[in-house]
């Protein structure tokens, strides 16, 4: 084994290198440019970027624009995260079973998630509009003001969108996980007599506990990141700022407004944050297999 080392060394050095480079550093420096007074300045030119400690932190955790980002991608995580779970693993249970045309359902709900958001985005907007199909559906049920310029609908909507757009990712991890489940179970619980329901809920369930961990992490971990979606759908946060995200609120502070410094102590509280997610998914996983 200890001949060996070296070797795994060798070839582990390439993915540390990456590593470094695209998380490590970037990471670091942001840490950093939060604790100091940095903003942006001509390319050669050097200027004094003085230790400012908490102040950053200060500044966002009294702004309520920040509070508010968050509190929107909880409200989104609360809709994504319990949808993702329950639709990925019904739709993977009934996939896995011999059904026709089973192939192609499974092509049918991967094709969005590989799918430009952007060309997505745009039926979307055409189907939820003031004048569009939804709206015309609906009749005098539809929202007024319409979805996206909706405080209340916007950001669910979003929600709903972006369960819909990476549901076919979600249901192969199950897929992946429902093959680890010993047939043989399931050929005992219909000798018992045991319903769909039943051995879905005693067999299915249980036997993709840890898939269901990761699918709950990375669903959390896509809300985290959000900008893409809030940035197509609303154009920079929709009305007052209704779907506006931590990640979206980094850019506009950071790029647009030239506060790169407040950018990197919003950076820095969200990986916090999702750190903590981990972990706690993590402990919850590990208890639920013992």
């Amino acid at each position: 084994m200890l001949g060996r080392q070296p070797i795994g060394l060798l070839f582990s050095a390439p993915y540390v290198a990456f590593l470094l480079v695209v998380f490590a550093i970037p990471l670091g420096f942001a840490v950093w440019m939060s604790f100091h007074d940095f903003f942006f300045t001509a390319p050669g030119v050097a200027v004094p970027h003085p230790f400012v400690g908490f102040d950053n932190y200060r500044a966002v955790l009294s702004d309520p624009a920040v509070l508010s980002s968050f509190a929107h991608v909880g409200v989104f995580m609360l809709i994504n995260v319990p949808l993702t779970v329950i639709l990925a693993l019904v739709l993977a249970a009934a996939l896995n079973r011999a059904i026709r045309g089973r192939v192609f359902l499974r092509v049918a709900f991967y094709v969005p998630y590989v799918t430009a958001s952007v060309a997505v985005v745009g039926v979307w907007l055409y189907l939820f509009n003031s004048g569009g199909l939804v709206n015309k559906v609906l009749g005098p049920l539809a929202p007024d003001p319409s979805w996206l310029v909706n405080s209340t609908w916007a950001m669910p909507l979003i929600a709903l969108f972006v369960t819909w757009k990476q549901l076919g990712f979600f249901i192969l991890l199950y897929l992946a996980a429902l093959q680890n489940i010993p047939k043989e179970l399931y050929e005992s619980a219909a000798t018992d007599g045991a319903g769909t329901w039943r051995t879905f809920w005693s067999i299915t369930v249980p036997g993709v506990r840890s898939a269901t961990g990761l699918v709950v992490l990375l669903a959390m971990i896509t809300g985290a990141n959000l900008f893409t979606e809030p940035y197509l759908f609303t154009g920079g946060g929709g009305p007052d700022g209704a779907s506006t995200s931590p990640v979206l609120l980094m850019y506009q502070k950071g790029i647009l407004q030239g506060n790169p410094d407040v950018a990197a102590a919003i950076g820095v509280i969200l990986t916090v944050i999702v750190l903590i997610i981990g972990a706690v998914n993590r402990w919850i996983s590990e208890r639920g297999e013992r």
